[in-house]
């Protein structure tokens, strides 16, 4: 079948861990790059619409990229975003972020009309003033294309809680399909339940809402109810990209069940539990495959149709 073209917008920056004894690694990441270079490895013809300096950085995120197949349309940047992480005795992160989000209007020039997806999330969707530009964006593009959204909120970037629920329940109701996790949900919604926050995020809009659970798998919620998949066994090495793997083989998913472009919203709309449990398998898989080694490193098709997982 002809392939859907997928436009990801959002961050590419470069991720320092800070670890004990001094030492630092340096690797490329940011959410929906993430997203765009899992697409990549399977075959979806994405297209990157990011930010970046003119740098050793930026250098090493166009080269990181360009290695999966991902077209890059990059606004000018004073320098590349990197995100820092320091890592307690425990392996916990306490992240410091430089990031500049404008998306000057010279490089934001919409690709051509063959966009079928689009994807965003993360810091583009909620860091000003660059996430009141994808805003106009998604807006625009809504009326030729399907909607996905990932919030992964960075709550060290959001002083204002209050504020960037409500922004991400702006994106909520332009998406046709969302994936959140549950630590998402419970910083946006300290003490909810999951699956009500899911069930009244479908009543704005979207089709498709889907939580992942971590090593518990994931659910989803549509109008014909409740899917759900169990996490499958695997020995975690980290779980560095597994979200946004996920949130690739959603979209790799959608495309390859014929969902792709606006014509088929309405249909998507009536998508039964069934067909919803088969994108959240995929999804479940491909993540598995993630953790399994270290950093963000999805898979590719053939690993994704061929690695033995057991639940």
């Amino acid at each position: 079948m002809s392939r859907a073209r997928v436009l990801v917008i959002g961050e590419a920056l470069v991720d320092i861990v800070h670890r004990s004894g001094g030492r630092f690694d340096e690797a490329p990441g940011g959410s929906p790059a993430n997203v765009a270079l899992a697409l990549g490895r399977l075959g979806d013809s994405p297209r990157l619409l990011t930010q970046l300096g003119h740098d050793a950085h930026g250098r090493r995120i166009r080269e990181w990229l360009d290695g999966s197949d991902v077209e890059i349309i990059a606004a000018p940047a004073p320098r590349t975003a990197t995100a820092t992480a320091h890592l307690d005795e425990n392996g916990s992160a306490r992240y410091d972020f430089d990031i500049t989000w404008t998306l000057d209007g010279r490089a934001t020039e919409l690709p051509a009309d063959d966009t079928s997806i689009v994807h965003t999330g993360s810091i583009a969707a909620l860091l000003a003033p660059g996430a009141d530009a994808v805003r106009s964006i998604l807006t625009a593009l809504r009326a030729t294309a399907l909607i996905t959204y990932d919030p992964n909120v960075r709550p060290a970037l959001l002083s204002d809680q209050d504020g960037a629920r409500r922004d991400v329940e702006s994106f909520v109701a332009l998406a046709d399909l969302v994936k959140a996790s549950d630590e998402d949900l419970a910083w946006l919604y300290p003490g909810a339940d999951p699956l009500d926050v899911a069930r009244a995020w479908l009543e704005t809009g979207p089709a498709v809402v889907v939580v992942t659970i971590g090593a518990g798998g994931a659910f989803a919620v549509s109008r014909d109810g409740v899917s759900r998949v169990r996490g499958h066994r695997v020995d975690v090495v980290d779980t560095v990209g597994a979200g946004d793997t996920f949130m690739s083989a959603l979209i790799h998913g959608l495309i390859e069940t014929g969902f792709s472009g606006v014509t088929t919203r309405d249909r998507l709309r009536g998508i039964d539990t069934d067909a919803v449990t088969g994108l959240l398998a995929l999804g479940a898989r491909a993540a598995a495959i993630t953790v399994s080694r270290p950093g963000a490193d999805p898979p590719r098709l053939a690993e994704l149709l061929a690695a033995p997982l057991s639940h």
